[in-house]
């Protein structure tokens, strides 16, 4: 099975389940992510102050619907969880249509849909439909309506995977587990970060950075994780959010507030040849601007294809798994994975032999440049590195001078390392990474 197909099984798998900011919908799409890769699950009591919030009450249902006088259910949310406003309280009553219309949510401008609503702390309740349904109910009618749902002391959940590696700096990848039957804003960007994941453990001796993924609820997730881990947060030194990641759109990567964090270079020198935009950053879209508030200010991008709002099947019942494609979460994993790829090559050299063009041949470096192709792009890849290897330039800045291939350039630094021409400089030289 290719990787596309493997994302897209699971994109499947997880759409029915009801998700919201807690409960157990939530524990149970992080056991299903736990079977693919080994997840810390964290618990987090109500009650709990996190930063200027404080962990809510849990909220979990396990039925709803609307009845008309036949018994038949006009309204199911067996049907759909986007059937129920998230966060509903509970409610078991028989309304007039007058009264039920002020708790019905539709799409006026796409009738066939059902919208995704919620109302996390808001107290109250409601059920959403397409518009179309609530035309064909009767404005003499009652109407039973049910949502059997609890609202009481619990848990915010969420988890983390580390792949562990030489050094102690971390690339954060951050995921969103709180919305139900999404599939292209939230289930393709959980998909594809578990397959990163696995791509990752299987380095051979590991990679050079610590990567840590992160599965949460929106906004109350990553504040709770940031409130937790205030101490650490020195060890970020990139970060990307992945969201609506399956769609046909194509890609997009929204810089951190820095602008200028090496994550949003690389991510810009990654996507290069796909098409793609590059925006600056906004405080508004996915938990980004958690990360990005000023007071942490954390190398985090946004990577999407269609942005959030940017697309007609967001946060409808549109956004199914007929939606995202196997072929696109592949490229937005490609797109990934290349921009893993510069931050774990990336380096800042010094030229040890600064003082003129050292004599490569004696060194078993200097092969005719006219040989082939390859042999001349390896050739021009020596003299650029040799040239800019200054102590302030990155194979990453080299790249973008000489347009030369990142993997071409991480080959020849290392022949030269090895032939003494080359050193790798320290943090504290001035390596940027």
């Amino acid at each position: 099975m290719t990787a596309g197909a493997r994302m897209h099984a699971l994109v499947r798998r997880l759409h029915p389940i009801c998700r919201s900011m807690t409960g157990d919908g939530v524990r149970r799409t992080l056991e299903i992510i736990g079977e693919s890769i080994p997840l810390e699950v964290h618990e987090v009591p109500t009650g709990t102050p996190v930063l200027d919030w404080t962990i809510p009450q849990e909220w979990n249902i396990r039925d709803a619907y609307v009845k008309d006088r036949t018994g038949r259910r006009v309204v199911d949310f067996a049907a759909t969880p986007l059937h129920v406003v998230g966060y509903s309280v509970p409610v078991h009553a028989t309304l007039p249509f007058a009264e039920l219309r002020e708790h019905l949510h539709t799409l006026p401008g796409q009738p066939d849909l059902i919208p995704y609503r919620a109302g996390y702390y808001s107290g109250t309740w409601g059920f959403c439909l397409s518009d179309n349904t609530l035309k064909e109910l009767q404005e003499d009618e009652e109407y039973e309506v049910r949502i059997d749902a609890t609202l009481a002391d619990g848990h915010l959940t969420y988890a983390e995977h580390v792949v562990p590696g030489r050094l102690a700096d971390e690339v954060l990848i951050v995921c969103h587990t709180c919305h139900p039957a999404l599939a292209n804003e939230t289930l393709a960007g959980i998909a594809v970060a578990v397959e990163l994941a696995q791509a990752l453990a299987g380095i051979p001796g590991g990679p050079r950075l610590t990567y840590r993924f992160l599965f949460a609820p929106g906004t109350i997730g990553s504040i709770t994780w940031l409130a937790r881990n205030r101490d650490r947060l020195g060890l970020v030194k990139h970060g990307l959010v992945l969201a609506c990641a399956g769609d046909p759109g194509p890609l997009r990567y929204k810089r951190s507030r820095r602008g200028d964090a090496a994550v949003d270079r690389v991510a810009a020198y990654a996507l290069r040849e796909r098409e793609h935009t590059v925006v600056d950053f906004t405080p508004y879209g996915y938990d980004e601007r958690q990360f990005c508030s000023p007071g942490f200010n954390l190398p985090v991008g946004l990577l999407t294809r269609s942005p959030n709002e940017g697309y007609p099947e967001y946060h409808t019942s549109a956004d199914d798994p007929e939606l995202v494609t196997p072929d696109a979460m592949a490229d937005t994993l490609a797109a990934v994975r290349e921009i893993v790829e510069v931050l774990e090559g990336d380096r800042v050299y010094l030229n040890l032999q600064p003082y003129g063009e050292p004599q490569l041949g004696k060194r078993g470096l200097y092969t005719s440049p006219s040989l082939n192709r390859d042999n001349k792009q390896h050739q021009m890849a020596i003299l650029w590195i040799l040239n800019y290897s200054d102590g302030d330039h990155s194979l990453l800045d080299i790249a973008q001078r000489s347009e030369i291939p990142f993997a071409a350039l991480v080959e020849a630094a290392e022949a030269l390392t090895e032939a003494g021409l080359l050193i790798e400089q320290s943090p504290e030289g001035g390596e940027r990474i």
